[in-house]
């Protein structure tokens, strides 16, 4: 499904929206809810959004989760850190317990060290969730559904930390991927969600502004074939629903 906007404040505003309904809806049916944050500036504007007090007021909060989708090998206290922007702009103006965020740490000896752990913090997070009655798929390896992800979308037609090009694209196995540095700006490290965890998501909602991007998603809608081959962010087929909301103007 796509929805059109004039510009970024509304397609952010209709992203708040799109978050506190799912977020209530899962937590009135399992009592908590799981939800990845993008990175990258174009979500700016919907964390400041969902900080405001009106809208913070319909959020479940204490019953929240936050995961990101990608980090970029810097100090958490780095301007171009994801986890720095969301907390920032979010998670530091809202009652979101500490233990509820669980963010991608950069303080490991090396990304791929990072990368390990971090998938092996979801998979007991998710472990201890399965049993208190999460939903996994058990055909796919119990790769658990998270409620929702948010992602954006580079004008190379990337998404998360998984660029045109790269073997991670094949990738079956991992949730959580280490990237080598050299791509994407910063051209640092990063560390990944991968296809087969992202795909799993109940809900993944894709933020995206300006003509170049749209011309992808064009592309990822008309010829999806030929877009899988270029477009990192044309492989994103959740289980659940796919949601882009594409902005005219940023």
């Amino acid at each position: 499904m796509i929805r059109e906007f004039a510009n970024i404040q509304q397609a952010s505003s209709a992203a708040v929206k799109q978050i506190t309904d799912i977020a209530g809806s899962a937590v009135r049916a399992r009592g908590f809810c799981t939800i990845v944050l993008a990175g990258g500036s174009t979500p700016r504007q919907t964390y400041e959004f969902l900080s405001a007090a009106a809208n913070a007021a319909k959020m479940p909060w204490q019953q929240s989760h936050f995961f990101w989708g990608d980090e970029r090998w810097l100090a958490s206290s780095h301007p171009d850190s994801n986890y720095h922007m969301a907390h920032n702009v979010l998670l530091s103006k809202v009652p979101v317990p500490s233990r509820n965020i669980h963010r991608i740490t950069t303080r490991h000896k090396n990304p791929e060290t990072a990368a390990a752990l971090y998938e092996k913090h979801l998979r007991d997070f998710f472990h201890l969730k399965t049993r208190a009655g999460m939903k996994s798929n058990d055909l796919n390896m119990g790769i658990p559904s998270f409620d929702l992800v948010l992602l954006g979308m580079g004008t190379d037609g990337h998404t998360a930390s998984l660029f045109p090009g790269s073997d991670l694209l094949e990738e079956r196995k991992k949730w959580v991927a280490a990237v080598p540095p050299g791509v994407g700006s910063p051209p640092v490290a990063r560390i990944t969600l991968t296809l087969p965890l992202l795909n799993q998501a109940e809900n993944v909602i894709f933020l995206i502004a300006g003509n170049r991007k749209r011309a992808i998603l064009d592309s990822i809608l008309t010829r999806p074939a030929e877009a899988e081959a270029l477009y990192p962010a044309a492989r994103i087929k959740p289980v659940g629903t796919l949601l882009w909301l594409a902005a005219a103007e940023g």
